[in-house]
């Protein structure tokens, strides 16, 4: 009876450990799928939205700063939705300067992603963010004053130059393509090159917040996407893209559910 009795207590424990593990399994390929499909309908959207004219008069919409403002603004009101959802404070843990660096460094980053996809493809600039290594190993040099060793720069430079290879060898084959190609042009490049150096400063700072401060990633959220709405909106004034830009939308409702679907994945 003492055997069975203690067979039985083993059985239970293993039972609930292979439920367990199929469960986590099952949320973590859910996790997978929704990340990759997010991933999809983001960079179809985005290279859409900037390279596909619209309506009869084929028209291209070029604000790029616009769509960041959507995205920002869209962002700071569900962090805001989860942070009194759960009861946590709104208040600033951080300095609000700290979040106002982030921000810029993010808007910049997102920016630069958005203008270069005039001259590159989303594929071509998926790709190259491998080579994100390399300025996220400098600036958490400087920032964050790591060290890292021979071994970590050799496979980040061996990375890097695999992609620029596979980047830009089709376009060297033809002198012509390489000059005028839409994805080689130097302007394009030179906003890649901006655009991973921004976003390896980005994740570098915020790694320091998190770091320094004891902040929940919601509150980081929130303040950093409230700074960039405000920073996003002013320079659409200042540019005078705004009005613009809303005009376009109301004249190609295709743009708006575009530009609505993009600011919510």
């Amino acid at each position: 009876m003492a055997d069975a009795a203690a067979a039985a207590a083993l059985t239970v424990p293993v039972g609930r450990d292979k439920e367990e593990r199929r469960r986590s399994a099952a949320r973590c390929g859910l996790a997978v799928v929704g990340i990759m499909s997010t991933l999809l309908v983001y960079g179809v959207l985005q290279e859409k939205i900037m390279t596909v004219p619209y309506g009869a008069e084929k028209e291209f919409f070029r604000y790029s700063l616009f769509l960041v403002f959507c995205n920002r603004i869209t962002t700071s009101m569900v962090s805001a939705l989860v942070l009194m959802a759960s009861k946590k404070s709104l208040d600033p843990v951080a300095p609000l300067q700290k979040y106002c660096v982030v921000s810029v460094s993010n808007i910049l980053t997102t920016t630069c992603q958005y203008e270069a996809l005039k001259y590159v493809s989303f594929p071509v600039q998926t790709l190259a963010k491998c080579a994100k290594m390399i300025p996220v190993m400098i600036w958490g040099t400087i920032i964050m004053r790591k060290k890292y060793g021979g071994k970590d720069y050799f496979f980040a430079v061996v990375v890097t130059m695999g992609c620029s290879l596979f980047i830009l060898y089709p376009a060297s084959m033809d002198a012509n393509a390489f000059s005028k190609g839409r994805e080689s042009t130097i302007w394009g490049i030179s906003l890649m090159l901006s655009y991973l150096g921004f976003d390896g400063f980005t994740s570098t700072f915020q790694d320091k917040l998190f770091r320094g401060y004891d902040m929940e990633i919601h509150n980081q959220i929130f303040y950093t996407t409230m700074c960039s709405c405000l920073l996003s909106f002013g320079g659409l004034i200042l540019q005078n893209h705004l009005i613009p830009a809303v005009d376009f939308m109301f004249r190609h409702p295709d743009c708006f559910y575009d530009v609505i679907i993009l600011s919510s994945v």
